[in-house]
């Protein structure tokens, strides 16, 4: 199955337009069968979902995520700073200013993909999260082993 993998840099032109990997198009278009994702801040970057995606994420914070304390706030970060970004015929995807801004990206991003959304993350950001990833990549154990693959 096609999902969202791997990662790649990118620049903003001065529109703020991104253009969207081929690679990541495709599954947009192939598995999801949109040309439309939902782009929304999400804590030190933006997430970028299909509109299938979405719409199950909403489904399923309607459904469990009131039942939680946070649950309401969390869903007010989501929606509220969600934007419809449809994918141009260049493959590209508008970020407003105030949607670049409340993720602290200016000009040189990186793309990276987690199964079934991506993440678009200031350059200098995501050095640091992928530094950080690595250096507690032994406290992944407990999760590989859950999931079978160690």
């Amino acid at each position: 199955m096609l999902q969202f993998e791997g990662n790649s840099e990118h620049s903003l032109d001065p529109k703020g337009r991104l253009n969207i990997p081929t690679r990541f198009r495709e599954v947009i278009r192939e598995v999801y069968g949109t040309d439309m994702v939902k782009v929304t801040l999400w804590k030190d970057c933006l997430r970028a979902y299909p509109l299938p995606e979405w719409e199950d994420l909403m489904r399923k914070l309607n459904s469990e995520g009131l039942k939680h304390r946070a649950g309401s706030r969390f869903i007010r970060a989501l929606t509220t700073s969600v934007v419809e970004c449809p994918v141009d015929k260049q493959g590209r995807i508008l970020l407003p200013p105030k949607t670049r801004s409340d993720a602290g990206i200016d000009k040189d991003v990186v793309v990276a993909g987690v199964l079934q959304h991506f993440e678009i993350w200031d350059k200098d950001a995501w050095q640091r999260e992928f530094e950080d990833m690595h250096a507690s990549f032994d406290e992944y154990e407990e999760i590989m082993t859950a999931v079978g693959v160690l």
